[in-house]
């Protein structure tokens, strides 16, 4: 790969986007999730509190959605996986997605800010463990055996992205950000580190949003990727080096 003139750094900033071509919905288009459901209800510490069967339910259908037969990496996820294995820099990957796509496409190096499917946090003794299993307000942690305060090991709205320490650390390291399928628009975090990254990185986006990025990084190159291929950037990238 001809990488003379790309930085030693790069991280990518993923959100729901990147996943609309592989058949999961995005939370904030207009037909989104957040049209279909009410977030308040099924997506906050106060709604599982007040009716936890609702939020675990909810979140057992979504994880039914990650876990279809058909739903499989992109060319998105794929080309960001190759691109991690033959550039000689270091490439990390902040997603806020809680899919797996970008691990079974062979990216190595991924920080899930808002969780991830197959992770259970007990309220109680504050253990986090990996399970498959289907939550209901009458599981039991097998960690301190308290009775229904299992929850999904997601970040709901009004609550703070994991890894941030991590994630401030790989910015400072960059000298390119990429954010790809997110409006930016999640409040404090994702924005932020769109933010923080123009204000001293080279930057880029592409989103499948019509909302524009938070602030405008530096430029945008791409609208949504057509159907069926690999993001004209990463395309680039994989085949000649960043364009200056």
């Amino acid at each position: 790969m001809h990488q003379d003139f790309l930085p030693a750094g790069i991280v990518v900033l993923t959100g729901a986007g990147i996943s609309k071509e592989s058949g999961i919905d995005t939370f904030r288009d207009k037909d989104g999730l957040w049209t279909r459901v009410n977030l308040e209800d099924v997506a906050t510490i106060e709604a599982w509190h007040r009716d936890k069967k609702k939020v675990l339910d909810f979140y057992t259908e979504t994880r039914k959605t990650f876990r279809a037969a058909h739903i499989a990496p992109n060319a998105a996820h794929k080309a960001l996986a190759h691109f991690e294995q033959k550039y000689d820099g270091e490439v990390t990957i902040v997603t806020q997605n809680i899919d797996p796509l970008h691990e079974q496409a062979g990216s190595r190096n991924v920080i899930h800010m808002h969780g991830r499917d197959g992770e259970i946090r007990c309220m109680h003794c504050g253990t986090v463990f990996v399970s498959d299993v289907d939550l209901t307000p009458q599981s039991v942690c097998t960690h301190c055996n308290t009775v229904g305060e299992l929850r999904p090991n997601i970040v709901w709205f009004g609550e703070m992205p994991l890894h941030m320490d991590e994630i401030n650390a790989a910015l400072e390291r960059c000298g390119l950000f990429v954010a790809i399928g997110t409006s930016g628009e999640v409040i404090p975090r994702p924005a932020s580190c769109c933010r923080r990254a123009a204000a001293r990185t080279s930057t880029r986006s592409s989103s499948t949003s019509s909302r524009p990025i938070a602030n405008r990084c530096s430029r945008n190159i791409s609208t949504a990727p057509p159907p069926g291929s690999c993001p004209p950037y990463v395309e680039h990238v994989l085949k000649s080096g960043w364009p200056q």
